[in-house]
């Protein structure tokens, strides 16, 4: 069969979700929507202005989002139920390329990490732990900075994700220490009862409050998929598999050709824009982590939907330098209500909208109980097979 499109930009706006699973109260989470929270306080601060977004059909997806519904939407709208058990950011982005998470990834957030788990890092590491709090990397570097550069002692922390995050400062701690120091942790943490996501080197430069600084010598230390994805059939088959923003380290590095760290997410789609002008042949898989990092996770819908504008403009210029055979997927990993209590991710269903210059009309298609109909829909896209043991199955006829 031929090839549809040559070309699929999969672009995932991180925790945008669309209201609450039918099971979201099993994870504490009641009444959560995070578009359409955001949706009404914008409409109180004097409207959400997101043409490209409205044209899409988002607002005819969701109403309560007040971005507005449009009589002939230009894209194929949907929502997406999560089938795994989990709402966090690897477990959605591992779905949507065809993995069924069972056992949720731990988070530490109210808690920090257990006395046995400290007790086995600092007699590994030779280092006491100081801090083992949920926080912000600024935040904690302004309160513990000091005592670890006169002390040799380590600030580890976590935050409402699934990370276990080391701070090591470039001149007295070390890089080469840091990185050791965080190969153990991501060793410990593998047991399944300590088990997260990533582990994070965070090193930093300065001597005093108010003088630090984190540096780019950063290094996640992620899980593998525990199986092929879509993306490693895809890389096999030939295709370029480009990651923008952290969807590389998300998988860490399985089935990716060519990988682009963004500095934000205005950034992010600004080197999608690029991309858009190149010759490839495959997938863009982008991931624009700011309105979960700095919004949702802080509570501020205010910066959340600014966020969102920002996008939509940016959205605008791709749509300028797609070709005709280019597909546009948008959609989301997980929600993070910015109006809920705490400062977790929530679970939610995701938007999906699909666009291409090739479609004769835009508007609604039936909802889908997994997010992994969007691998399945590329890889059938690109006539090779998903791997064994995954889940989902193509939408593309619809497409």
């Amino acid at each position: 069969m031929a090839k549809k499109y040559k070309r699929i930009f999969t672009i995932v706006l991180d925790s945008l979700g669309v209201g609450a699973m039918p099971d979201a109260k099993r994870f504490g989470d009641i009444g959560v929507d995070t578009l359409g929270h955001i949706g009404q306080i914008m409409k109180k601060e004097g409207g959400f202005y997101a043409p490209n977004l409205q044209k899409f059909g988002l607002g005819n997806l969701h109403p309560a989002s007040e971005i507005g519904k449009v009589e002939k939407p230009m894209a194929k709208y949907t929502k997406l139920e999560e089938a795994s058990n989990g709402k966090d950011t690897m477990t959605g982005h591992w779905e949507m390329m065809g993995l069924k998470i069972e056992q949720p990834f731990q988070t530490f957030t109210d808690t920090g990490f257990p006395k046995e788990l400290i007790e086995e890092l600092e007699k590994r590491t030779g280092h006491k732990v100081i801090g083992n709090k949920s926080a912000s990397g600024t935040e904690i570097l302004d309160e513990l900075a000091e005592e670890e550069i006169a002390t040799g002692n380590m600030i580890v922390y976590t935050s409402a994700d699934s990370v276990l995050q080391i701070c090591g400062n470039e001149e007295t701690f070390g890089l080469e220490e840091l990185y050791r120091c965080c190969e153990i942790a991501r060793e410990l943490t593998l047991k399944d009862e300590w088990k997260v996501g990533r582990v994070i080197a965070r090193p930093y430069i300065g001597k005093k409050k108010g003088e630090f600084k984190r540096t780019s010598n950063r290094h996640d230390y992620a899980l593998k998929p525990y199986g092929r994805t879509a993306l490693n059939v895809l890389k096999d088959a030939g295709y370029d598999v480009i990651s923008i923003g952290k969807i590389s380290d998300i998988f860490d590095g399985e089935g990716i050709t060519q990988a682009y760290h963004s500095n934000s997410s205005v950034h992010g789609m600004e080197q999608t824009i690029e991309m858009a002008k190149k010759a490839f042949e495959g997938l863009c898989f982008v991931n624009l982590v700011d309105f979960d990092a700095l919004w949702g996770h802080r509570r501020n819908p205010i910066g959340y939907g600014k966020e969102i504008e920002k996008f939509d403009e940016k959205l605008g210029e791709l749509l300028q330098v797609l070709r005709e055979d280019d597909l546009v997927i948008l959609t989301a990993d997980h929600g993070n209500d910015p109006t809920y209590t705490g400062t977790d991710h929530t679970r939610e269903k995701v938007p999906f909208l699909a666009y291409s210059k090739k479609m004769e009309e835009g508007g609604a298609i039936p909802e889908e109980s997994t997010f992994a109909v969007i691998g399945a829909t590329i890889a059938d896209n690109f006539n090779v097979d998903m791997p064994e043991n995954t889940i989902g199955h193509s939408i593309l006829e619809q497409l």
